[in-house]
């Protein structure tokens, strides 16, 4: 089955939810509101000629000042039996940056889940384990927002644990195992 017939298939199995359908370079887009994405991904999953069972990726998008909502979850769903791709674009207000965790349906999209958190702030309900990846836990923001500083937000002109890291990296080379390793 083709993309654009399966994206077709979801505007009639969800018409209230589907904003629109976009074709560009073979590559087909669903536009979706947030409220109903886990029920969609379990219909993508669990529908017998379809079989959505692996979710390729999932990312954000901060379209600040660009649309009316500034963020969208994009996800990748991959059918490994019958071979067919269908990206669905989730559309996330920035007053309300939450939408429903896949990782119930889909356990890879715990970490891509926790990445999208950790930069761009957009909070998965239900999500197991939702606390920064990439981040510190006491960093301050989300640098892949289009209105995070370039330096960071500067209190004392750099993050708060900057020094401690700097004197550990002092301490482990100091060590000779760090010396012998680095030698080979």
């Amino acid at each position: 089955m083709e993309s654009l017939e399966i994206a077709k298939l979801l505007q009639e199995k969800f018409p209230e939810q589907i904003h629109e359908i976009r074709e560009f370079a073979r590559q087909v887009s669903v536009i979706t509101k947030k409220d109903k994405i886990l029920d969609i991904a379990k219909y993508l999953k669990g529908d017998p000629g379809l079989q959505m069972d692996y979710l390729r990726d999932l990312c954000g998008v901060d379209y600040l000042g660009k649309k009316p909502l500034r963020f969208e979850v994009v996800y990748h769903f991959y059918s490994l039996k019958f071979r067919h791709l269908l990206r669905i674009r989730a559309e996330v207000p920035e007053e309300d940056p939450t939408i429903d965790s896949l990782v119930p349906l889909y356990a890879g999209a715990n970490w891509h889940e926790r990445e999208c958190f950790d930069m761009f702030g957009i909070t998965f309900n239900a999500h197991p384990d939702l606390r920064r990846i990439l981040l510190p836990e006491d960093w301050e923001g989300h640098p892949l927002r289009k209105d995070y500083p370039l330096r960071g937000y500067e209190q004392e002109g750099e993050w708060k644990r900057f020094a401690d890291l700097l004197e550990k990296v002092k301490e482990i080379r100091k060590n000779e195992w760090y010396r012998d390793s680095s030698a080979s």
